[in-house]
């Protein structure tokens, strides 16, 4: 499962005036009409199999809602104003916009790929009003008892006898009683640091009363989340990314997930988690992938611009033992710095060996974020968004890398420098070996970097063998900004574990650039060869 991210709202965006704060008007905006069969074709021709369409359902912004208690002109994707309806924003036709989303999930299979969309169970913005909500649902707090800090009947939690507050104008926004804000704030008075823009929905917790689970009768929030689940679920999609799963207690996935399960069986369930001590309790609830940001992403991140040892990248995927085949890795997310802005590597041709090792290490899935195989350095500063290494989320904005790449509308490449040519053309062979290639697609690895001794450097170096009946692969990867030459020892074990006693020699094929050549492939001597600074090879043996 190899999945590609995207921002509907930044993807398709031609106009390319970049006004920092700019409106709607000033900067554009893209919509779902512009993610074009030919905008997919090249996203599957990528090596994606899934897209991961972030920021479908209607949420908050600054030019709709009021602006004081919105984040950016364009809001958060996050801070949801109606479960039951698509963000106007995105649709050529506002009026038609979930018949456009409808069409864009038929347009994304007819490419063949899947559909994932985001899940928002933990928030919702403080204007949250529903009016596209089915006939006869109760809206979100329509119910409500304000006078009531905590019940496991309101939806939300409230603060009784204080009124929203912050040290800003709020522009003429009242809310009395003051709810507790999305990041389990519960002050009247949050911060601008805190997720002011959003309330915290009440799944039956009484977090102020030591944290009491309150969750028979089934409380409200349950039984309308579960609802808008399956009124999603009911649109054709695949799969559905949960925003900050932990946050909401799992007791509610437990029952809620099977019965969206038994109807749709192969819908599937990403939770954003970072806890690995909760790892467990959220894959048994029935999530198929985890994120492992505090695993994975950290430790490559940290190999490729900490100084940190690439051997450490072993006790990474070993730590997991039995929950591994469930963890999503990633370089990049909407939530990330960019790996070429100067908060990261300054290029993305300096984290090639990283992607490599995610790609390749063990059959995981893997998220890419749109851009990111174009080097986009994420370092505009765009208005809510500052020069921090991200692209904005909160803001109008043309991306240069994607409409460099997009050409207005011919998705052909036709605007790219050769060094995003290139990499883009590195992306496009990984991906589509992780997708296509048996051996990384399903194969047993085995890890190497314990059996490397002179001429090699274990601190900047890493590799490993991946194999299934009839196919081996060698992957070895420099994570050091100078050219290696290298002696990698396979040892006798390898050989025993993967049935390839009496192989002495092999051709070795880099599936990544086609170069090839002869030559010994035993436990008595080394594989040798040259690597250029970051930078990694795939190996193809095969017995001579």
């Amino acid at each position: 499962m190899i999945i590609y991210q995207i921002l509907p709202r930044l993807f398709g965006n031609a106009n390319e005036t970049r006004i920092p704060h700019g409106t709607r008007k000033q900067n554009g905006c893209g919509t779902m009409a512009d993610i074009t069969p030919k905008a997919l074709k090249a996203i599957a021709d990528l090596g994606a199999t899934h897209v991961w369409y972030t920021g479908i359902i209607r949420h908050a912004t600054g030019e709709r809602n009021n602006p004081a208690i919105t984040k950016g002109k364009a809001g958060s994707p996050y801070a949801i104003t109606d479960y039951y309806d698509v963000h106007p924003d995105i649709a050529a036709d506002e009026k038609n916009r979930m018949a456009e989303f409808e069409a864009l999930v038929r347009r994304t299979h007819r490419a063949g790929l899947k559909v994932i969309m985001d899940f928002i169970p933990n928030h919702v913005a403080r204007q949250y009003k529903s009016k596209a909500k089915p006939k006869g649902v109760r809206d979100l707090g329509q119910d409500d008892n304000p006078d009531w800090a905590f019940s496991p009947l309101n939806n939300f939690y409230y603060i009784p006898g204080q009124a929203f507050s912050m040290d800003k104008d709020l522009q003429g926004y009242e809310e009395y009683p003051a709810k507790v804000t999305g990041n389990d704030c519960f002050t009247a008075h949050p911060s601008e640091g805190d997720w002011y823009e959003t309330v915290k929905l009440n799944y039956g917790v009484f977090y102020q009363g030591g944290g009491e689970k309150q969750f028979s009768p089934i409380p409200n929030t349950w039984i309308k989340m579960r609802d808008i689940l399956l009124f999603w679920a009911g649109k054709g999609i695949d799969g559905l990314r949960v925003d900050m799963a932990e946050m909401v207690p799992v007791e509610f996935f437990e029952w809620a997930i099977p019965q969206i399960k038994q109807k749709y069986k192969k819908l599937i369930f990403i939770g954003e988690c970072y806890d690995p001590a909760r790892y467990w309790s959220y894959i048994r609830a029935g999530f198929d992938y985890l994120y492992d940001k505090v695993g994975m992403y950290d430790y490559l991140r940290g190999v490729t611009n900490r100084g940190w040892s690439a051997e450490g990248i072993s006790s990474r995927w070993l730590e997991r033992g039995e929950q591994l085949p469930h963890m999503l890795y990633f370089l990049e997310n909407h939530d990330e710095q960019r790996i070429a802005s100067g908060f990261f590597c300054g290029s993305g041709i300096c984290a090639e060996p990283a992607m490599i090792v995610a790609a390749a290490l063990t059959p995981n899935p893997l998220l890419i974020y749109m851009g990111q195989e174009l080097g986009e350095k994420g370092m505009d500063y765009e208005g809510f968004s500052g020069i921090d290494g991200r692209t904005t989320i909160f803001d109008f904005w043309g991306v240069r890398s994607l409409q460099a790449w997009a050409n207005h509308g011919k998705y052909d490449g036709a605007g790219l420098d050769e060094e995003q040519r290139q990499l883009r053309l590195f992306y496009q062979r990984l991906l589509c070996l992780k997708r296509d290639n048996r051996a990384l697609r399903e194969g047993k690895m085995y890890d190497l970097q314990y059996a490397q001794g002179e001429g090699y450097n274990r601190q900047r170096q890493f590799c490993f063998l991946r194999h299934v009946k009839g196919d081996l692969l060698l992957v070895i990867v420099n994570f050091d900004d100078r050219k290696v030459d290298l002696h990698v020892n396979i040892p006798t074990d390898a050989f025993v574990y993967l049935g390839l006693e009496g192989t002495t020699r092999a051709k070795m094929t880099d599936l990544l650039t086609g170069d090839s050549w002869d030559g010994p492939f035993t436990d008595t001597m080394p594989v040798t060869l040259s690597l250029n600074p970051w930078t990694g090879v795939i190996l193809k043996v095969e017995k001579q």
